[in-house]
């Protein structure tokens, strides 16, 4: 608005409002309105970035790098990338970016400016921000009220500024006009963002890896860590709203990679990759190019694939507990105090604890002791069970003992042992070593042991692996994409998503997810209370709004038609880091908040379907209706 009010998504603000909430002032699920600015709540951590111009650099990036490949072509753009950034932050007022496009045959330069204090002005109760839960998640038909509000504050001059009682609401250049109209099917709209990353131009090699080994093994170490997480969560109040922004954040993208397999094989994508791949080199041959390049990706993918779940399994089960994470902040420390027989000079040491610090800051968030050590030995086990044993690290001899390695019962035993006498799963004992650290405690401590083993195991013999296939295939990529835009001259092209400002446009559009199956544009209030289930944990709803809709009182907020229409949908072009996007009519009026996809399009980051994709929206006339009936 023209005083700062921001409107995102409830799932965007949801890590800030679960941070302002308590279990005695329950803002997460009792929902918040602030109703004067006074009453709003500071929303430490969050900001906003506003994105002031763009400039083409890539004929200085591409200069500075020349035929750099591999790890020498990431040094090179690291420094040219730098160097432009630093020359145009204006003595760090503002904030540069340079992107890269089209997999590096174009760079970009964004200038942005970002505020830091912004605060929570309005929220629904988690009931409606969250209505459907994982259940309603990616799906259509959809009721979710998913929507919060910030508002940003800057200084007397409208510049960023740090929090304090002093500053103004933020008065942006231009602010969205709101219709109360509403849409009907065919209407033209256009979502404004900055969706987060998209692989369109990936081979078939990797569309393939993804579905048999890579996306799998995701799916089967977050649903175990779900499981984990919500059995303790469900038993202590305030276990939950410690965890409950990271339980959902893992659940988001669980169920998002069941459905991009499931989609990717339903829309038979690999096959149509090989289709395009052979027209390809098709082309090259006409076009007296080396026909080598889908060949050299064949090659890189079979060499890589060994390799693929052990990768995974590191990420998402070795470094799932909070502990290890915790660990691994250390291991800087651990080794230097190894590369110089345990003594190091003062300001090294100072330079390591401070690493160290940070990186234990961010994992004791995640960190309650009873959901972590479960998850400990669940994880080790499940690591065992599915990376093959030579690339297994050393500590498992100390883990299981001769046991069988199947049995719950050793893990268990371990993980009480390691969280019983480690210092690291208490804060007030790894302040203290931050004090007076030493090598002979890091190199005695359980916890310490495990993460070393399991890091330098994945360091020493596997990641050199995954460098060099992640560099072979960036020089390929960047090869093959430049070689479409020859073969495709004059044809619409777009580069995939990387985190900055992109328009889709496009229109309100129903459509057929099956044989005999419609659906509509719109959803309404009467669907919502269909679902509706008293208590129940995706499907509850506010007492209040169960009085409003038996009454029908709507307010100024009803359709034409006499309902509340709740969510709408359109055939943009969206990804994740598009929720919270204005939708925005050809009058360039806001008529909604863009927060979700459909399922029958989950394959969209890999190969976009214009049959199938729609874009989920909040209608602007449900949260008008609740800010004014709720709040």
């Amino acid at each position: 608005s023209d005083k700062g009010l921001l409107l995102t998504n409830h799932h965007c603000g949801y890590d800030a409002i679960a941070s302002l909430s308590t279990v005695d002032r329950n803002l997460l699920d009792n929902g918040f309105w602030a109703h004067s600015m006074d009453e709003e709540q500071p929303a430490k951590g969050v900001t906003a970035l506003f994105l002031q111009r763009m400039e083409d650099v890539t004929k200085e990036v591409q200069a500075a790098i020349g035929d750099a490949t591999g790890e020498e072509y990431n040094k090179k753009l690291e420094a040219i990338a730098k160097k432009i950034e630093e020359r145009n932050t204006n003595g760090g007022k503002l904030v540069a970016n340079v992107k890269s496009y089209f997999n590096g045959n174009q760079f970009l330069l964004l200038i942005y400016k970002r505020y830091t204090d912004v605060r929570l002005v309005g929220t629904p109760p988690k009931s409606l921000g969250k209505y459907g839960g994982d259940t309603d998640n990616w799906m259509w038909p959809r009721h979710t009220a998913d929507f919060s509000m910030f508002r940003v504050y800057a200084d007397a001059n409208n510049q960023p500024a740090p929090y304090s009682a002093d500053n103004k609401p933020y008065r942006p250049k231009k602010y969205l006009p709101v219709s109360a109209s509403g849409v009907k099917e065919g209407d033209y709209a256009m979502v404004m963002g900055y969706p987060g990353r998209t692989n369109r131009y990936e081979v078939s090699y990797g569309v393939d890896l993804a579905i048999n080994a890579v996306n799998p093994s995701i799916v089967k170490c977050r649903d175990l860590r779900l499981n984990i997480m919500k059995k303790h969560m469900d038993q202590n109040k305030s276990v939950y709203l410690q965890l409950t922004s990271s339980y959902s954040r893992i659940a988001n993208y669980w169920k998002y990679f069941i459905g991009q397999t499931e989609q990717l094989k339903r829309l038979n994508v690999v096959d149509k990759k090989r289709s395009e791949e052979e027209k390809f080199m098709d082309w090259q041959e006409d076009n007296d190019k080396s026909t080598t390049l889908m060949s050299d990706f064949a090659k890189i993918y079979a060499d890589y694939e060994p390799y693929a779940k052990h990768t995974v399994y590191y990420s998402e089960a070795f470094r799932a507990p909070a502990l290890t994470r915790m660990a691994a902040s250390l291991k800087p420390l651990y080794d230097a105090y190894g590369r110089h027989n345990g003594k190091l000079a003062a300001d090294t040491l100072k330079k390591y604890i401070t690493m160290a610090q940070g990186g234990y800051r961010a994992a004791i968030k995640d960190y309650e002791k009873a959901t972590d050590k479960e998850l400990f030995a669940e994880m080790t086990r499940l690591y065992y069970l599915n990376v093959p044993r030579n690339q297994q690290p050393a500590i498992y001899a100390n883990i299981l003992g001769g046991a069988n390695g199947s049995s719950k019962t050793p893990y268990v035993s371990y993980a009480a042992s390691v969280y019983s006498s480690s210092f690291l799963t208490d804060s007030n004992k790894f302040n203290a070593f931050c004090k007076a650290p030493s090598y002979s405690r890091l190199k005695g401590d359980a916890a310490m042991n495990y993460t070393v083993s399991f890091v330098n195991n994945f360091n020493k013999n596997f990641l050199p692996k995954v460098e060099a296939f992640n560099n072979r295939k960036a020089d390929l990529a960047r090869e093959y994409v430049k070689q479409l835009m020859q073969m495709k001259r004059g044809k619409l092209m777009y580069p995939d998503a990387n985190s900055t400002m992109r328009v889709t446009y496009g229109k309100v559009l129903s459509y057929q997810p099956t044989d005999g199956v419609e659906y509509t544009y719109f959803t309404t209030l009467d669907g919502l209370m269909a679902k509706y289930k008293p208590y129940d944990e995706d499907f509850d709803v506010p007492k209040v709004l169960v009085s409003l809709y038996k009454a029908k009182d709507y307010g100024r907020w009803a359709d034409k038609d006499g309902t509340l229409h709740t969510c709408f949908i359109t055939n943009n072009d969206i990804t994740g880091g598009n929720s919270g996007s204005p939708c925005i009519n050809g009058n360039g009026e806001l008529i909604g908040t863009a927060f979700d996809g459909n399922w029958e399009a989950m394959s969209g980051d890999i190969a976009f379907d214009k049959k199938y994709k729609r874009t989920i929206v909040c209608d602007i006339r449900f949260v008008l209706f609740l800010v004014d009936k709720l709040g």
